[in-house]
């Protein structure tokens, strides 16, 4: 399915871009404490890519089910009840998702129109970093559309990987 694959290609982009901020990090503290010569991008980028790659992920992570899930409860029930449990999560998922997809749009948007920016020695533009929120929660909600609806050809207890 054309959102589960796009899940996943977010999901790849998102732990590169995790990758990179470790890259970048560890050159800012070696240029800083070896050669004291402190960068002026290291730290705004490497935010940059932590937040677009942690939100990025979230999808790709919901169709792995690697969410972590505490299921000290919900295992004690009879399975059809921990299936229903899953569907409420899924729809309070969707629910709170689509919430925050209208208003991180908002305010990508009004940062965008007003031409607002960082701040700091790059000042780029704030919307950037902002059009993380909505495209990620986009994303997820529309994955976890999916998985709701291919809920009932599942037999799935849970949405995450439990280690107890």
């Amino acid at each position: 399915m054309f959102v589960t694959t796009l899940s996943r290609w977010a999901g790849i982009l998102g732990a590169c871009l995790l990758a990179a901020t470790g890259a970048m990090l560890t050159y800012e503290v070696v240029a800083r404490y070896f050669f004291i010569r402190p960068t002026t991008w290291a730290a705004e980028l490497s935010q940059l890519c932590l937040m677009w790659g942690c939100l990025l992920a979230m999808a790709w992570v919901l169709n792995t089910r690697r969410h972590i899930t505490v299921n000290a409860v919900t295992n004690l029930l009879p399975k059809r009840v921990q299936q229903g449990c899953v569907a409420f999560s899924l729809i309070a998922i969707i629910v709170f998702s689509v919430i925050v997809t209208i208003w991180g749009w908002e305010i990508f948007h009004d940062s965008f129109v007003r031409g607002r920016t960082t701040g700091s020695l790059l000042n780029l533009p704030i919307w950037i970093s902002e059009l993380s929120v909505p495209v990620g929660f986009a994303l997820l909600t529309a994955q976890a559309v999916v998985e709701l609806v291919g809920l009932r050809s599942q037999d799935l207890t849970t949405l995450g990987s439990s280690h107890e």
